[in-house]
């Protein structure tokens, strides 16, 4: 399964969603893939979907997925490593209308470029090399979060103070 999440801001990202749904469309995607949609008003034909996922969920289905494709806020990129996959990432876009700027093609360019674990995706065309691409590094990437030794950490100080 492929899983897509274009997250909670209240900008349609539908040159995403559409471009997955196209994907499957067509046969390129092969598996089923099931969508968060978001704000976007294009709704898929060819995938599940649904406009949110509670958080639970959510983390269920990005365990589940062969290939995870998210926006580029790094909350969502890094759950999809937290889940062991190497996540496609499609920075949304001020001239799309996606966002009021482009922060996230930025932070998802510095992200790949020092820590790596992510493949950038910053045309929706090139989505089949990008999920080829995730779909290998998935296999060898390893992911270990480090929030709940940060809130000890910090409850500990806490209690300190």
């Amino acid at each position: 399964m492929v899983f897509v999440t274009v997250g909670t801001h209240e900008q349609q990202f539908n040159r995403l969603v559409k471009a997955v749904d196209d994907l499957v469309a067509d046969g390129t995607i092969a598996e089923p893939a099931f969508i968060q949609t978001g704000y976007s008003d294009y709704k898929p034909v060819h995938c599940e979907h649904s406009q949110f996922v509670p958080a639970a969920h959510m983390k269920e289905l990005m365990t589940q997925a062969d290939v995870v494709i998210t926006h580029g806020g790094p909350s969502s990129f890094i759950e999809a490593m937290a889940a062991g996959k190497c996540p496609v990432v499609v920075p949304r876009r001020a001239e799309y209308g996606e966002h009021v700027n482009d922060h996230q093609a930025d932070s998802v360019r510095i992200v790949a470029e020092r820590q790596g674990g992510i493949v950038p995706c910053y045309d929706v065309a090139k989505l089949p090399d990008a999920i080829n691409k995730a779909r290998s590094l998935s296999d060898e990437h390893s992911f270990h979060s480090h929030n709940a030794e940060f809130c000890d950490e910090l409850t500990k100080l806490i209690g300190e103070l």
